[in-house]
């Protein structure tokens, strides 16, 4: 799973639906030269089709990304992982094979109600706070 001379990041996320999905999707777009990224959930579902509406407006493309288990990394070591919600955080705090755990909690956009546009602006949202913090934690890496 590694690739050679980059470093290795993991996200994880409950249902690796949306947050760790967009978080792996905006760190392959913006550092992929740098970083091997993965994501991975602890009860993983579906990827969210409105996260794969808002990542599709900022030009990334995640519709062949597939919700994982953090089962299939296994044995696998990565320099960097990053659970971005709380109940990941409570039911994985220690990932054996990770390097440094870092823990970023993001409002679940899964659980925004209303009409279509009010679903895609929360989206939005935590999309934008994701890629802010994307750019601040591994831009200057």
């Amino acid at each position: 799973m590694p690739s050679e001379g980059k470093k290795t990041v993991l996200f994880i996320c409950t249902h690796n639906s949306a947050r760790s999905q967009m978080a792996e999707g905006i760190l392959r777009h913006l550092y992929g030269k740098r970083f091997d990224v993965h994501s991975a959930g602890t009860q993983p579902s579906r990827v969210n089709p409105y996260a794969v509406r808002v990542m599709e407006e900022i030009g990334i493309d995640i519709t062949g990304h597939s919700s994982k288990s953090i089962d299939v990394y296994e044995g696998a070591c990565f320099d960097r992982v990053v659970t971005v919600c709380d109940q990941a955080n409570e039911a994985c705090p220690v990932f054996f094979g990770g390097g440094e755990h870092t823990h970023k909690g993001f409002r679940d956009p899964a659980g925004f109600r209303g009409k279509d546009e009010e679903i895609l602006a929360g989206f939005r949202t935590v999309r934008d706070e994701i890629k802010d913090w994307v750019e601040s934690e591994f831009g200057a890496n």
